[in-house]
């Protein structure tokens, strides 16, 4: 085929749907595709996925990305995997799901977790896998299938995540990558391998879990099988991948130390670049293995940033729907247009986002969502700017984290949904204290694994060079000097208010056994 055809396929399976994308020799995005799915959620606290749903949107994704781009599935010479990370997929003998995915923001392992806390315990867990038990990671989810569900334990042959399921329907491997397997809780993150000694503590067989790749390895080849349900040619190269922060922090161009990214998406991730490992021995930052080989990451995690703004758009945004109706537009364009007639600091109105609990710092589960400080001043819009400070705080949290290690902030790098939006990229400049960069690519963690997927295929020698290649930065925010000073009087309210509610949080009915 000409050299000019040639393309690169990336394929994120996300929590709200499967994007596709397709990249030139030259990093431009020339055809995407994005088929979404709905989340179950059974019961209070629970979050789960059906795995075929993610197949089907992959097959359906992959068709109109090939058509969009003018690409033929011959044409794509590698395709690079990314996800949800944590998600439990089981399968059994004939490779077949089991039982729907538990999910990343699932929060039903409380009582996992403790067991693991007491038997195990924090210094111990740190030591071997690098972070402590908590109710997102894939190990305490198999712990509640196994307690709560010993029928479908028995069947268990396999254990993937999501992307690595797709991985499998479209090679026929048991595969995954260091970073994704980082977040499982069964990872020797220091030695790059599956932990012998978590393994044997938990009683998990090592045979349920797949062989590990480093990211931009060749991992499997696409199947005559999986070939006619995608238009992709049989025998195109499979990247091992990445986890979905790991693949979209090399979207980001977060490969060298002194780079961070701060990532608003469902989840809000603060990410940032270790040549070595470094690691929080209190367990308040995850420490995983980076995409680059060799290399790591640490990561602090706000489980709810754009949840929350998506919360309040189902719940209270009618109008603003209507007018996105009727304009065109998107609605989170009318809501951040709202958000921009409110002054910096909301007129003191704190939003703390901790609707599905809270990871970093406070690795609580039961913490929930307040707003603060409301007077007859505040308006719709003032709401939707404090939900966009608070998520920004709970950033800062684990930026400040981040400092405390020691680890060298050089330049913040902006990106997902979040950062579509001008006034949260400002408001994140002004609670930051410094510039923050926009990436010209704006496909997220798909683009990433696009990147891994190049290497994979010979086009670059590493991820590094490739990185240098297709990253080019397009927009940068600058901090407003009075905006720093009001975002800091506030971000001391949001700190105090945490502290003085946790009581109140544990005291609270159980969502668990809320109607």
């Amino acid at each position: 085929m000409p050299a000019d055809r040639k393309a690169l396929m990336g394929i994120d399976v996300g929590t709200s749907g499967v994007k596709v994308v397709v990249i030139d020799r030259e990093g431009r995005t020339i055809g995407q595709a994005t088929v979404g799915y709905d989340v179950s959620q059974p019961k209070p606290l629970f979050a789960e996925q059906d795995p075929e749903d993610w197949w089907q949107a992959t097959c359906s994704a992959i068709r109109l990305a090939l058509a969009r781009s003018d690409r033929r599935g011959e044409e794509i010479v590698a395709v690079g995997l990314t996800g949800q990370m944590h998600s439990l997929v089981l399968l059994d003998e004939a490779g077949a799901v089991i039982r729907p995915a538990i999910l990343w923001s699932d929060q039903r392992t409380e009582e996992e977790c403790a067991y693991l806390r007491d038997t195990v315990g924090l210094e111990r867990m740190i030591e071997w896998v690098a972070n402590p038990a908590l109710t997102n990671f894939t190990a305490v989810k198999l712990l509640w299938v196994r307690r709560h569900e010993p029928e479908n334990y028995a069947r268990i042959r396999r254990v993937l995540l999501p992307k690595d399921f797709i991985r499998y329907r479209l090679t026929g491997e048991y595969a995954s990558d260091v970073s994704d397997a980082s977040g499982t809780l069964w990872f020797d993150v220091k030695r790059r391998r599956w932990s012998d000694e978590m393994l044997t503590a938990l009683d998990v067989p090592s045979t349920w879990l797949p062989e590990v790749y480093e990211s931009p390895e060749i991992s499997g080849r696409v199947t005559e099988w999986a070939a006619e349900r995608t238009a992709l040619c049989p025998g195109t190269p499979v990247a091992a991948g990445g986890g979905d922060q790991a693949a979209g922090a090399v979207g980001n161009g977060i490969v060298r130390t002194g780079l961070v990214s701060s990532t608003i998406g469902t989840s809000g991730v603060v990410f940032a670049h270790a040549d070595e490992i470094v690691r929080d021995e209190q367990g308040r930052l995850h420490t995983f293995c980076h995409a680059v080989p060799g290399k790591w990451h640490v990561m602090a995690v706000t489980q709810s940033a754009g949840g929350s703004l998506q919360w309040f758009r189902n719940q209270f945004a009618d109008a603003e729907r209507a007018v996105a109706a009727q304009t065109g537009r998107d609605v989170y364009d009318v809501l951040s247009d709202e958000a921009r007639r409110v002054p910096a600091g909301c007129e003191g109105l704190v939003f703390l986002p901790y609707l599905m609990g809270e990871r970093t710092p406070h690795l609580d589960p039961l913490a929930k969502g307040v707003f603060f400080g409301i007077t007859p001043r505040h308006t719709r819009a003032h709401f939707v700017r404090a939900i966009m400070e608070g998520v920004a705080f709970s950033l800062r949290d684990g930026l400040a984290l981040m400092e405390d290690l020691n680890l060298p902030v050089e330049e913040i790098r902006v990106s997902g949904g979040g950062a579509k939006s001008g006034v949260w990229r400002e408001i994140q400049a002004g609670v930051f204290g410094r510039p923050v960069v926009a990436i010209e690519a704006n496909e997220g963690p798909a683009f990433g694994a696009a990147i891994l997927a190049s290497v994979a295929a010979g086009m670059f020698d590493d991820v590094v060079t490739a990185v240098d290649a297709w990253v080019r930065a397009e927009d940068t925010a600058q901090p407003v000097a009075e905006d720093v000073d009001v975002y800091r009087q506030a971000y001391q309210t949001y700190r105090a208010l945490y502290p003085a509610l946790k009581p109140l949080f544990r005291a609270a009915p159980s969502r668990e056994h809320a109607q």
